[in-house]
């Protein structure tokens, strides 16, 4: 499929509803459709809050790459850092406005633009902020150096992408090729057609070292933890007993689907 359509498939996936939004049943825009966003969201993905360290870039430039439904965002927000935002679609756009309309918070920049394009001068922020994101775009090289051009030299680069040697992959393929007799799939392949929008990618620690190596970054550090996806938190106790075997046996800080990056540029 040529970039251009497949690109049009991600922004039609993304903009009928943010991710997250699928939650709840609450009033669109209420206060309790979006506190049930943000509750569901980080009592699954507690993670982030270790990772993204909201409360450290008071006063700082953040720049949000794929805002969704900006439970994230809002962290940025309340936390006191000068936070921008964008998203491919105008749904997200919608959502974090309103978000901070009923909340009566203000932010420096909020806009509908493209991840292999960013709207902003060079050397601008301090800190870049991607939380499974860019593995949708159909560039993803392009969205890394669009991110490391505008963040400062001496800046933060924090990014999770979906890691392909992951307990939620195996799932995933076993699920939509095994069980369908498609043994043959690749796991690229399940999830390029299978996970959320069209064209999903998921990389390997070498493959992300790949990514990164010719650009003006150091990496600070390269993780896979176990997440709640990886031990389907959604099943059986007897299920959830195995994919806790699982992730025991294979290492739980290599076999995570979050992929979390942290990048200096120099």
């Amino acid at each position: 499929m040529e970039k251009n359509n497949l690109k049009k498939e991600v922004f039609n996936h993304w903009n009928k509803a943010s991710c997250g939004t699928e939650v709840t049943q609450k009033p669109k825009y209420s206060k309790d459709y979006f506190e049930e966003i943000e509750q569901f969201r980080y009592k699954i993905e507690p993670e982030i809050f270790s990772f993204a360290q909201f409360t450290r870039l008071k006063d700082k430039k953040v720049l949000e790459v794929g805002i969704g439904a900006g439970s994230d965002f809002l962290q940025w927000v309340r936390s006191g850092a000068i936070a921008y935002g964008i998203d491919l679609t105008q749904e997200a756009i919608d959502n974090v406005t309103n978000r901070l309309n009923l909340y009566n918070l203000n932010t420096e920049d909020l806009r509908v633009a493209d991840a292999e394009n960013l709207p902003y001068e060079s050397n601008f922020f301090d800190l870049v902020y991607s939380w499974g994101v860019i593995h949708h775009s159909p560039d993803t090289k392009k969205c890394l150096e669009e991110i490391v051009r505008v963040t400062k030299n001496s800046g933060k680069i924090k990014i999770m992408i979906y890691n392909r040697h992951s307990l939620f992959a195996f799932y995933r393929w076993v699920k939509t090729a095994l069980l369908k007799g498609k043994i043959f799939r690749s796991f690229k392949d399940v999830l390029f057609y299978d996970q959320e929008s069209l064209g999903t990618k998921a990389y390997t620690f070498k493959e992300v070292k790949n990514l990164i190596k010719d650009l003006p970054v150091k990496l600070i550090s390269i993780k896979a933890m176990v997440s709640s996806h990886d031990l389907l938190y959604y099943k059986s106790k007897p299920v959830r007993l195995i994919a806790y075997f699982l992730a025991f046996l294979f290492g739980y800080n290599r076999v995570g689907w979050f992929l979390t990056i942290e990048l200096e540029k120099i």
